[in-house]
């Protein structure tokens, strides 16, 4: 490899999408750009998310980040060439309790204000959308139809396509010593000796994005979690959009389009810190009742895999997107479990961040400096 193809106007560390997306944004502003992957593209979060996109959120920014980033997938087919398999069917926030239908309430007035076209639905008007779906306790939901998913896969792809056509996208490549001048960003270093060169580094590495910031001595609370998920056989699609059931021993899923296969997960109580991508039989035994709980017919339903994989947290539950107090040092991460539903605009704003030296609109509940006391309520 030559030493112009080693050096370039950023180096982003990380093939998932937040990475990619990055990457591609700065190679639309005119910027060249090596991405450097440690394993294969996708092979961190965004190889192991379900694929979910919504824009139900608590606060006006992450609303907007949302609704923006849905605007980018709805166009994405043309802008990378190839169909990514998006398709909205919504999501539906389950209620099972008073507490929860007052929280959706007061949540859909500040989605409905940012324009969202979100509302909330009766009971009656659940069971139109979910065929069979069990009532017993359940007094509506928040639901929004232009929420939607996509093949993460596919999407990641045509992200690195676009920026392989002015810069280069390197896996198998793990970055071990980022080399800081005066304070400033040089180069860095893999684990085969070579170096890359750039005066930019953007820190998009996911779960792995506190050790790499540690590469220039900056901790950042962003912390790995382990989260399990599964997918079943084929089936006839019943149900279009996302389901959510946030009671404490619920799941979400939805019917993957276009081949209807159920694909879910939930949250674990007490929670899984740590890199362990470990996977377990209580979770496919309970994912397969918490699924069949809520809808009888699925409770026969073959569950063909399950994985796991990393949610990057932060304390408030949302991302950081901002320079460090190196140089040139970027980070772009602690995405919280929404990285692929959010990731289009994120990396829109980094790049105009990192090319522009200001974001285009207000972003200051990502700053790396925040006091991380709110906390987001979609979870």
């Amino acid at each position: 490899m030559s030493s112009a193809e080693r050096t370039s106007d950023v180096i982003v560390i990380g093939g998932g999408i937040i990475g990619c997306a990055t990457g591609y944004y700065l190679a639309k502003k005119g910027l060249k750009v090596n991405l450097l992957e440690r394993d294969y593209l996708t092979s961190g979060s965004t190889g192991r998310c379900i694929g979910g996109i919504r824009q139900q959120f608590s606060t006006p920014l992450s609303i907007r980040v949302a609704m923006e980033s849905m605007k980018k997938f709805a166009a994405m087919n043309d802008e990378l060439g190839q169909a990514v398999e998006f398709h909205q069917g919504g999501y539906l926030f389950l209620a099972h309790s008073e507490e929860k239908k007052q929280t959706y309430l007061k949540l859909i007035e500040i989605q409905r204000k940012m324009g969202l076209d979100v509302e909330f639905i009766d009971v009656g008007e659940v069971e139109k959308l979910v065929p069979g779906i069990d009532t017993e306790d359940l007094l509506g939901g928040a639901y929004c139809a232009s929420d939607a998913q996509a093949n993460p896969f596919l999407i990641v792809d045509g992200y690195a396509r676009k920026i392989k056509e002015k810069g280069h996208v390197f896996t198998h490549k793990e970055v071990t010593r980022i080399n800081v001048e005066n304070g400033k960003i040089v180069s860095v270093s893999t684990r085969d000796n070579e170096d890359f060169h750039a005066p930019i580094v953007v820190n998009a590495a996911g779960p792995f994005a506190r050790d790499v910031a540690q590469m220039v001595n900056i901790d950042i609370p962003v912390y790995p979690e382990r989260h399990e998920a599964m997918i079943t056989e084929q089936m006839e699609r019943f149900f279009d959009m996302m389901i959510v059931d946030y009671r404490p021993d619920g799941c979400y899923f939805n019917q993957k389009w276009p081949h209807g296969s159920i694909i879910g997960c939930y949250t674990p109580i007490p929670n899984v810190p740590g890199y362990d991508l470990g996977t377990s039989f209580e979770f496919a035994k309970e994912m397969g009742r918490r699924m069949g709980r809520l809808i009888p017919r699925l409770s026969d339903t073959k569950i063909i895999r399950q994985w796991s994989g990393s949610y990057e947290m932060t304390p408030d539950g949302n991302p950081i997107l901002d320079e460090s107090d190196v140089a040139g040092f970027w980070i772009v991460g602690g995405m919280c479990g929404h990285g692929f539903m959010l990731g289009p605009e994120i990396a829109w704003l980094a790049a105009e961040y990192i090319a522009e030296g200001k974001p285009p609109y207000d972003i200051t509940e990502f700053a790396l400096h925040r006091d991380f006391v709110g906390k987001e309520v979609m979870k």
